[in-house]
């Protein structure tokens, strides 16, 4: 570092700024490429288009009294041209000191080199930042994942592909909120601290508030404030927002996570399985122009319409396992224990065990788009009991390649069935079960005064986006994934 300190401290007696003032940056590198790059080197001369560039020198060579950078600006790189004739030997002086990681801007015209490259010839040279510290060399620096996320800043300047995927994600869900918005959804936004733990089975982060000396959780999920606003006759709402659940990471998980919920009222399952369907259409073609992507080693095709495949069904195609005979508990631990599924003393239900025997021999053999429906009560404290089978509900998930891509219910709307659903969670929770919701009075009072019939979908941004950009880990589409 101390020879590039040196070269700070010749650029102050020079009188120049080390680290700059603004710079009028009307191009970037890939519209320059868009707009000129079919040109040929005679057009271009004869039209000789100015710019105006700034970014990151990545590459740099000299030839005698020409020098040539590659320049790295958000949209990509591009060939920056210095001829000392045009520039004069101070700012050749200038470009010749300059090191790998510094920032500057040039102020030029669009040509071509003989070997056809697409370069800006510069007429004007400005020095806005001097790189202190140099980066790793691209064959022996940040290859480790580990420090690609540590060091997400290093990975952005000399990876493209984290680049692309980093400018992607925003394009994702602005055309999520683009499609809710045309729909009729309302956006808002809901608190994150919430004073009781509700809207989904997760162990939470938990924080006092010293003013109010009272404790409060990290929202587990934003269900029960947005079904209160269908409450309040707002009809269609929506929320995107972060999502905090105090618990294991892996290809699939991080501790803070973006979900998209949404509630419409007067609609059912079957409604948030189109309104699921055209949504990921929608954003699939409005972002990337198709609908199928490269996922996990297989081509998935997300247009509707999408496979439907009951829990029970599934369970006992795989398996052979029939849970729509009725039984007790000890028979369904008895198959439990002859197919060496693990169950967890708050988990002796009939129910939890069909739920368990899904996880462990069905949910690896889905590849395409399929909505696993008919989840057994015991485990969907929040869904309507499915009127012609009151031990399962109206409920679904959507997988893909064995990942939860969503999960949508027909709302539960009974305030008396609410409170024995949150009573009987309050009993898993007495026997070990510490993601068991809490009894959550407000809500039940608030669905007294009528919930409307309402469908209502959860579904995770993270996974969407992993999906769409061919990512196998959660963390390759988290800018700072935790560490």
């Amino acid at each position: 570092m101390q020879a590039r300190i040196d070269k700070m401290n010749a650029l102050r007696e020079m009188g120049i700024d080390p680290f700059g003032q603004a710079f009028d940056q009307k191009d970037h590198a890939a519209d320059i490429r868009a707009a000129y790059g079919e040109k040929t080197l005679e057009e271009l001369e004869s039209e000789a288009h100015e710019v105006s560039i700034a970014g990151r020198i990545m590459t740099k060579r000299r030839m005698g009294k020409l020098g040539f950078i590659h320049l790295l600006d958000r949209s990509g790189r591009i060939q920056i041209v210095v001829n000392q004739r045009i520039v004069g030997d101070e700012i050749y002086n200038l470009f010749k000191a300059a090191d790998l990681g510094d920032i500057i801007g040039v102020k030029g015209t669009v040509m071509k080199t003989a070997a056809g490259e697409l370069s800006v010839l510069v007429q004007e040279y400005t020095h806005l930042c001097k790189a202190l510290r140099p980066q790793p060399d691209k064959f022996h620096g940040l290859k480790d994942k580990e420090e690609r996320y540590r060091r997400r800043y290093l990975d952005l300047i000399q990876n493209d592909r984290s680049r692309e995927i980093a400018i992607l994600r925003p394009r994702i869900i602005r055309a999520i909120q683009r499609w809710m918005d045309d729909h009729g959804y309302i956006e808002v936004e809901t608190p994150i601290l919430q004073p009781i733990l509700g809207g989904a089975n997760a162990r939470p982060f938990a924080t006092h508030h010293n003013a109010l000396d009272k404790d409060f959780y990290l929202r587990i999920a934003t269900e029960l404030p947005l079904k209160r606003l269908i409450v309040g006759d707002l009809e269609r709402v929506y929320e995107i927002g972060r999502i905090f659940r105090n618990e294991g990471m892996d290809l699939k998980h991080n501790p803070e996570f973006t979900t998209m919920e949404a509630y419409c009222a007067y609609s059912d399952l079957e409604g948030m399985m189109e309104m699921n369907e055209q949504l990921f259409e929608y954003v699939a073609m409005e972002v990337f122009g198709k609908t199928e992507f490269e996922f996990m080693g297989k081509t998935i095709n997300l247009k509707g319409p999408y496979k439907r495949w009951n829990m029970v069904d599934a369970v006992k195609e795989v398996t052979g396992v029939d849970f729509w005979q009725p039984m007790s508990v000890e028979e369904a631990l008895k198959l439990a224990e002859e197919h060496n599924v693990e169950v967890a003393p708050h988990q002796h239900t009939v129910g939890h065990i069909i739920s368990l025997f899904f996880d462990q021999f069905c949910e690896d053999k889905i590849e395409q788009p399929t909505f696993v429906y008919g989840h057994p009560i015991e485990i969907s404290p929040l869904a309507k009991k499915n009127p012609k089978d009151p031990r399962f509900t109206e409920r679904f998930e959507l997988e893909i390649m064995g990942i939860e891509m969503d999960n949508a219910f027909g709302e539960l709307n009974d305030p008396i069935d609410q409170r024995q659903r949150f009573e009987k969670q309050l009993e898993a929770k007495a026997q070990g079960d510490d993601e068991a919701a809490e009894m959550d009075d407000d809500y039940v009072e608030a669905l007294e005064y009528g919930l409307p019939p309402t469908g209502g979908i959860g579904m995770g941004i993270d996974r969407l986006v992993m999906l769409m950009t061919g990512c196998d880990s959660i963390r390759d589409v988290l800018l700072f994934p935790t560490m």
